[in-house]
Formats: structure tokens, C-alpha cells, sequence
């Protein structure tokens, strides 16, 4: 969590990271229009959305299963782990709006709740009984 408030500074701002995607895409394809530079910049900044808040899910998940026996959460914990990482997205947006180079996006929070969302899926898929198991 620490790690995503650091990544919602002025630090991690679009025209920040622009100066390190813009050189990189240039270096590959060095006719690249700067239209085309700020539509990839955008896809990364919202996949590393959906990315830290599907870990930030899987890791609340792993926080609420039992220590050493890695049995499937019920329905309800899972449900917990997407809430508390959809209200941790909107208190990060909340911190965002205050810094000078950053704004609050509720559609950066829905694509933030949707990465919890597929996190906890993959924290059930991962945990799954597997065929040929016994359970007890």
C-alpha cells in the first residue's frame, strides 16, 4: 500500500512518465507521432492501474486465508479483500487530487476495484483444489 501511495505523487505524474515512455518509444519505432506516444502512455498508466490493485487483492486475500492451510476463502472474504482495495483506490484518488500535478479519477477507481476484482479471481483460481487431491 505504501508502494501504490508513492506511486500516486507528483513523481509518478502522466508528464513524469512521459519522459521515460516517449525515449523508449522513440528508440524502437523513431517515427512515432506524439498522439501515438500518449495513447500508449495512457494504456500503461491504466494497466499498471488494474496491475498493483489485482496484487493489492491478492494479497489481502492471502492475508484473510489461513496462515499455513491455503483452503478457499469464503465467498464473503473475497468479497472484502475487492471492497477494502476499492476503498483504499478511492482514499488514493483522494490523495491524488491534492498534489499539484495529479487529479482524482472515479474512473480510475472503477478500473482500480475491476484489478481487485480479477485479483481475487486469480487468488481463488491459484488456491483451487487440484484434481486428484484430497480434501479434508
Amino acid at each position: 500500500m505504501g508502494l501504490i501511495f508513492f506511486f500516486s505523487t507528483d513523481s509518478f505524474s502522466g508528464s513524469q512518465t512521459s519522459r521515460i515512455i516517449g525515449p523508449v518509444l522513440k528508440w524502437f519505432v523513431p517515427d512515432v507521432s506524439d498522439d501515438s506516444i500518449a495513447a500508449v502512455q495512457l494504456v500503461a498508466r491504466k494497466f499498471a492501474h488494474l496491475l498493483e490493485y489485482a496484487i493489492l487483492s491478492i494479497l489481502i486475500c492471502r492475508a484473510l486465508a489461513k496462515r499455513d492451510d491455503m483452503q478457499s476463502l469464503p465467498l464473503a472474504a473475497l468479497g472484502q479483500s475487492v471492497v477494502f482495495a476499492a476503498v483504499y483506490a478511492g482514499l488514493d484518488e483522494w490523495h491524488q487530487s491534492w498534489t499539484d500535478e495529479r487529479i482524482g479519477s472515479l474512473l480510475d477507481v472503477a478500473i482500480d476495484s475491476v484489478g481487485a476484482t480479477i485479483g481475487a479471481m486469480f487468488f481463488v483460481w491459484c488456491t483451487r483444489p487440484k484434481k486428484g487431491t484430497a480434501i479434508s
